[in-house]
């Protein structure tokens, strides 16, 4: 009889992609979650025999090993294993055998060579049938990622568009981010960002056996979606000069930077900021099946020496210093949650886990963040693996304000608040374009008596690992009261192009008279709170009477800012207030300039294959020329890479109308996004959520 030859396999690739979950992806290779079987159907030059059998072998990395757990020889049995690969005959017809194929929960994820050896009296040949692809599955409970809500899965792992929330506190806005995790080539970006980080470069082998650990991979992935390090994905660059590359803001999703990144010979792509990097590496983890999500938050301490105070100093005049050390605290800061358990940790500290990939602190040596849990930030336990410290004065640190003098060179604090950081923690609501507030996830009501024993009890865990007692570490002593009080109001409308007013209200606190020294001044900033240029500055006296409230208007010109403001759109305002006698008082308001409306219309009802008219109109809202008009459009599965449509000049107060044409591939609701720049206007962006029909 002739010897079992292996003809053909059919890898059923419809079928088993609708039972993993996996049909959005656009490869034509096998592509399943573990945890669970997927059906192939061989054919032979003959029937098997009876005693003849069948041995599988699943490997993946460059050294596959039975003991690193990163090779399997199993043959057909009457029943799937949970903990073992196995092969359970389905039904065998003449020459053909359908197989179904089940790996562990906890097998390594990427892509496997499977292969066939029929036995049948000892002489037989081993058949490669080919690859395929193994990725977490949030769908099987016994998975570390495994995510029971089936509408957060749908949100968390498969929904391919989102919004990230920008802004200060005063005014959040948001906008749309085209993550394209099934998009063409990204699964393999994703596979070979693995293949290139520096714990798989030192050892290949126990790298990819340690890739069945969602804590390992998310850890891995943030170091590796910076390029700080390791050639990894993306440049940071937060100077408000971006020649060279990409201005951060005008990027709209992750595709075409991770595709950059591969063309570019795998060379960091210019330039990121963290909103950037965070949706980077939303589309990385869904990719790879771990549950993620985007997390925004305003007023942001980046504590730098890891007191969980942040340091913000100030001249005589109210121009800001760099003096703190690295402590600053940013407008907004993003960075994100996955969702899987923690074995290190225990149980209690399972769900959501802090990553950023944003280069802010090295950890072990390189710019990685994470994962923290989320519980044992809100808990003040510091003390646990990995980075809790960062992250917790991240949402929580207290922030001290100080007077310099430059003559003297003596450092004066006037002021500690314990409310200020971490304030609106928003994320984008599963289902909607809603803002869900997660402030309460991360730490207990500000104010509260709670609160203030858990940060003690994160400074007294911290001064056990950091060698001092929470008591000895300088804590500045307050000694005064306040004699006055003050705030800026926002007088009529933000927006760029028209002059900034503004009230400076001033209260004496006491029941004697005050006469108040006040110095001003306004720079334009990026958004993590650097100064860029001062735009303004002004001074005032004035007395103020038992209890009494003055205000002042305040005036800055477009004139003044239009030249140096980022594209950010932001400025920051300072007034110094210096009583006769008593504490000086600073008064700081952030502002975030609007740009003009973009108006997208998407005309007719959207079908696949079908061209689908869009039109967007943008008026000049300047009495000047706005010169180098260009729009930007993309959206999976409507349009193929990035469409870029170069606009006339446009005169004061005039309108221009863009049409253009889009055609969907696939069906289900879609996002189109939009990106203007011109040369007064760098990155103004609209999004269109469209529902495209069979």
């Amino acid at each position: 009889m002739a010897a079992l030859t292996l003809i053909n396999i059919n890898w059923q690739l419809e079928a088993n992609a609708n039972a993993h979950h996996t049909d959005k992806y656009s490869s034509t290779e096998l592509t399943v979650r573990r945890g669970q079987g997927f059906t192939i159907m061989m054919t032979f030059n003959r029937a098997l025999q009876t005693g003849e059998s069948l041995t599988f072998t699943a490997e993946t990395g460059p050294k596959p090993s039975l003991q690193a757990k990163t090779q399997a020889v199993f043959d057909i049995s009457t029943t799937a294993s949970n903990s073992t690969w196995s092969a359970v005959q389905q039904s065998t017809n003449s020459s053909s055998v359908s197989v179904s194929i089940s790996s562990p929960a906890n097998a390594a994820i990427g892509r496997y060579k499977l292969s066939v050896q029929p036995a049948s009296g000892g002489r037989a040949s081993r058949s490669t049938l080919g690859t395929f692809v193994l990725l977490f599955n949030p769908w099987s409970s016994g998975d570390d990622v495994f995510m029971p809500d089936s509408t957060e899965r749908k949100e968390y792992v498969l929904e391919e568009f989102g919004i990230v929330f920008t802004g200060n506190v005063n005014r959040i806005s948001k906008m749309g981010w085209n993550y394209g995790q099934f998009q063409g080539d990204i699964l393999n970006i994703c596979l070979s960002i693995l293949d290139r980080s520096l714990s798989y470069r030192k050892d290949p082998a126990t790298d990819v056996s340690r890739r069945n650990d969602p804590k390992y991979m998310g850890r891995v992935l943030s170091a590796m979606v910076n390029g700080n390090d390791d050639n990894g994905v993306l440049l940071g660059n937060w100077s408000g000069n971006y020649s060279g590359g990409t201005s951060p803001s005008s990027w709209n999703g992750s595709v075409e930077i991770l595709r950059k990144w591969k063309d570019a010979g795998f060379k960091p792509v210019k330039y990121g900021q963290c909103w950037v990097f965070a949706s980077v590496l939303t589309t990385v983890l869904r990719c790879l099946g771990i549950p993620t999500r985007m997390i925004s938050n305003f007023n942001s301490a980046h504590d730098a020496d890891k007191n969980l105070s942040v340091d913000v100093y100030y001249d005589e005049s109210g121009n800001p210093l760099n003096m703190g050390g690295g402590d600053s605290i940013w407008n907004f800061h993003v960075w994100n949650e996955s969702w899987f358990t923690r074995s290190d940790l225990g149980p209690s500290y399972n769900g959501w886990q802090i990553l950023d990939a944003t280069p802010q602190e090295r950890s072990e040596g390189i710019y990685q963040c994470g994962p923290a849990s989320l519980i044992a930030i809100k808990e003040g336990d510091v003390d646990l693996d990995y980075d809790s410290p960062f992250v917790f004065a991240e949402v929580n640190a207290d922030r001290i304000t100080w007077t310099y003098d430059i003559r003297t060179k003596e450092a004066k604090p006037i002021s500690s608040e314990t409310k200020s950081v971490g304030q609106f923690t928003s994320t984008k609501a599963v289902g909607s374009y809603a803002r869900v507030d997660v402030t309460n996830n991360y730490k207990y009501e500000e104010g509260s008596r709670k609160e203030r024993e858990i940060y003690e009890k994160a400074r007294t865990k911290l001064g056990r690992v950091h060698g001092f007692s929470a008591t000895s570490e300088k804590r500045p002593e307050i000694d005064q009261k306040p004699e006055i009080s003050g705030k800026f109001k926002v007088d009529g409308s933000l927006e760029i192009g028209k002059d900034v007013s503004l009230i400076l209200v001033l209260r004496n606190l006491t029941s004697d008279a005050k006469t108040v020294k006040v110095n001003m001044t306004a720079w334009t900033i990026v958004y993590t709170g650097k100064p860029i240029h001062e735009v303004w500055k002004d001074s005032l006296s004035a007395t103020l009477a038992s209890e009494e409230e003055k205000q002042f208007p305040i005036k800055i010109t477009y004139a003044e800012y239009q030249q140096n403001l980022t594209s950010d759109n932001m400025i920051r305002v300072t007034a110094l207030c210096q009583a006769e006698s008593g504490i000086d008082v600073v008064v700081e308001r952030n502002i975030t300039l609007d740009n003009p409306d973009l108006v997208m219309q998407v005309l007719s009802d959207a079908k696949v294959n079908k061209p689908v008219n869009v039109e967007v109109i943008f008026t000049n809202p300047l009495d000047q020329e706005v010169k180098d008009c260009m729009l930007l459009a993309e959206g999976s599965d409507l349009l193929k890479g990035k469409l870029k449509i170069e606009m006339p000049s446009l005169q004061p107060r005039q309108s221009s109308k863009v049409p253009f044409e889009i055609m969907p591939t696939k069906s289900g609701t879609k996002q189109l996004l939009i990106n203007f720049s011109c040369d007064k206007f760098p990155d103004v962006k609209a999004f269109e959520t469209i529902n495209v029909a069979n």
